[in-house]
């Protein structure tokens, strides 16, 4: 966390929002920013947070999702008016960002991420940032932070799948893989996006409302979407070494979330060097907690997480 600035009470004031872009190659990457009041020049800077959205939506519905008459859905204002400096970005192939024409992969996405800090660097003055990642989101998190460990302060995996042993979900895309290897791209239609929230078996904690609007906002872009890490988790499983995550780790999963299991999860838990950790389950909670009715328990982890004091270590 950058001294000088503490976390604590909730800022009052309107959210600021900006777009930047970035290359990766001749890939034109798209970010989006948001805080409490424009930037500055001169302040200390704020705390960043970096969302790294999945598989089948593009980021702003992923963090930034307005569900008309039905409370606030955009994680990204919740850490806003916590204090954050919150950015995220669009993964080549999905929603404002240019397609390279490759499938997205795990891989893949590790280098968007490598394209888009030194732009968060360059702005906000920081040299190292918190990441949150759900489901495949958290894989691109860890797989970066295991690149680049001096840039990632806190690491928060939420929905994140290590092996996939026991997960119905991943053996339904094991299933599919030489479709998946055929087709840089998949069908993302809105039946699709509302099986999100039906397939664990617990659609009742999600409001209907919230497919819809997702479904609103990701149409626009078209009804397919990258392969890449549907295919690496049916098959290139594991894709992110515990042993090579250095940072404090939170890891968040829904209490019937069937893209993994506990042990699956605990597995990987244990495994970490760092002993500034903690493995939360959400009650009452699918594979989306940012999208549920349950929200509320993912933003009070992470917030509390975020939060921690440094602990003494002489």
């Amino acid at each position: 966390m950058n001294a000088g600035f503490e976390i604590g009470a909730a800022l009052t004031g309107d959210i600021w929002s900006a777009e930047y872009w970035t290359n990766k190659g001749s890939t034109k990457l798209n970010l989006w920013r948001k805080r409490v009041g424009a930037p500055v020049a001169g302040e200390q800077p704020r705390p960043v947070v970096f969302l790294v959205h999945g598989s089948s939506n593009s980021t702003r519905t992923s963090y930034d999702l307005h569900v008309p008459g039905k409370g606030e859905y955009s994680f990204m204002n919740v850490l806003a008016r916590e204090g954050f400096d919150v950015w995220t970005m669009d993964h080549d192939g999905y929603g404002f960002s240019d397609s390279s024409g490759n499938n997205s992969d795990i891989a893949s996405g590790v280098e968007d991420l490598k394209a888009a800090i030194p732009v968060v660097l360059k702005e906000t003055g920081v040299t190292k940032m918190h990441f949150y990642g759900t489901s495949s989101g958290a894989i691109r998190a860890g797989a970066y932070a295991q690149e680049h460990p001096e840039r990632v302060d806190r690491l928060i995996m939420s929905a994140f799948t290590y092996k996939g042993t026991g997960s119905p979900e991943i053996a339904r895309r094991a299933a599919r893989a030489d479709e998946l290897r055929a087709n840089p791209r998949r069908k993302r239609d809105a039946a699709m996006i509302r099986s999100i929230f039906t397939r664990d078996g617990h659609a009742w904690s999600t409001d209907p409302a919230v497919p819809e609007a997702i479904i609103a906002g990701e149409m626009k872009f078209g009804d397919t979407i990258p392969t890449g890490t549907y295919l690496d988790m049916a098959v290139n499983l594991p894709k992110v070494d515990p042993k090579r995550v250095l940072c404090p780790v939170l890891m968040l999963r829904g209490e019937h979330d069937g893209n993994s299991t506990n042990e699956d999860l605990i597995d990987f838990y244990t495994q970490l060097p760092n002993a500034d950790r903690q493995f939360i389950i959400l009650p009452h909670t699918a594979h989306s907690p940012g999208y549920g009715k349950n929200r509320h328990l993912m933003y009070y982890a992470v917030k509390n997480f975020l939060r921690q004091p440094a602990a003494f270590t002489s």
